[in-house]
């Protein structure tokens, strides 16, 4: 993923020049990135704490990222800006684990259909967006559960105490049916999320190296690659924020128990139109802030993760300049 550092992994290669992924190798990109998920995602639970209140809480619709903050702590308390810490660790330990590991297996295997990284070449566009739709689909379904018990903790201080009980008060009440009603909405918020993730950062890395030599590219300072993957990784960021943030807004809205009666397709399309364009993209100044230091510290973590533990790089298939 936009890295090229060699690799101590034993991974064998193919006729066609694609590395043959070990069981292991799965392993260690799904630990890589459960690792760097939870980290980056519990670093800005703050932040995604103030996010969500002024998606949901009308007295705080109209306040900036830091006066929002200031006004939770006033009312509630530091510890206020950490509601939700236990669901958001856990959550995205196996959200972060299954989507990292899962773009690198279906990136591998749509190459591989192709006829190897030379053949996908023209195909990059369309591998990078399956590859992460496919991967975040499946990481959703852990996710979900974990998700709606976060939000009803950050909107509702008296809902339970903390994930366990959380959790268990969801599932007792609700059942299959509660836990999972903002599967649709976090599909819609979370695969655009992970086709800007990705996809805008293998562009990034792709026009930065595009002009540079085999050799350039190898003898490259820790600097100099350190610079390339955190730009990349803020633009990417940003692309995330703005093309999920419409579905983040109505995923909240859904967790919060608003909108009428019927279909999930019937709630989202109500809400949005009361909501309009601007109640849609309602938070996003302090969401994008937050994307770009996730997703920059979430790339620059897994490339380095990877590495300690010895996993192989990802497959490169950027066009030569």
């Amino acid at each position: 993923m936009g890295s090229n550092q060699k690799s101590t992994s034993s991974s064998s290669t193919s006729s066609s020049g694609l590395p043959q992924f070990t069981p292991k190798d799965y392993s260690k990109f799904f630990t890589a990135g459960a690792l760097v998920a939870t980290l980056t995602h519990a670093a800005v639970t703050p932040i995604d704490v103030v996010k969500t209140r002024i998606q949901i809480d009308p007295e705080l619709a109209r306040h900036s990222l830091l006066s929002g903050g200031r006004k939770i702590v006033a009312s509630e308390g530091p510890t206020g800006l950490l509601t939700g810490f236990g669901p958001t660790a856990v959550g995205y330990f196996v959200q972060g684990g299954a989507k990292f590991a899962g773009y690198e297996f279906w990136k591998k295997n749509f190459v591989e259909a192709i006829g190897g990284p030379d053949s996908a070449v023209p195909y990059r566009m369309p591998i990078y967006l399956l590859s992460a739709s496919a991967a975040e689909f499946f990481a959703d379904i852990l996710l979900t559960p974990l998700e709606a018990t976060r939000i009803r903790l950050v909107s509702d201080r008296k809902y339970a105490t903390g994930l366990v009980t959380g959790f268990t008060r969801l599932a007792t009440e609700g059942g299959i049916r509660e836990m999972y009603a903002g599967f649709l909405p976090i599909l819609c918020k979370q695969i655009p999320f992970a086709i800007g993730q990705f996809t805008v950062n293998e562009l990034c890395h792709e026009l930065a190296y595009r002009n540079m030599s085999d050799e350039q590219r190898r003898n490259l300072s820790p600097f100099s690659k350190g610079v390339i993957n955190l730009g990349s990784g803020l633009t990417a960021g940003a692309a995330a924020a703005f093309l999920s943030q419409p579905a983040d807004t109505l995923l909240s809205q859904i967790n919060k128990g608003h909108g009428p009666q019927g279909s999930m397709m019937y709630r989202l399309t109500t809400l949005a139109r009361q909501a309009g364009v601007r109640g849609l993209f309602s938070g996003l100044g302090p969401r994008t802030v937050m994307t770009m230091g996730l997703v920059s510290g979430q790339f620059l973590l897994y490339d380095t993760i990877k590495h300690a533990m010895g996993a192989p790089p990802g497959i490169e298939i950027h066009k030569e300049g």
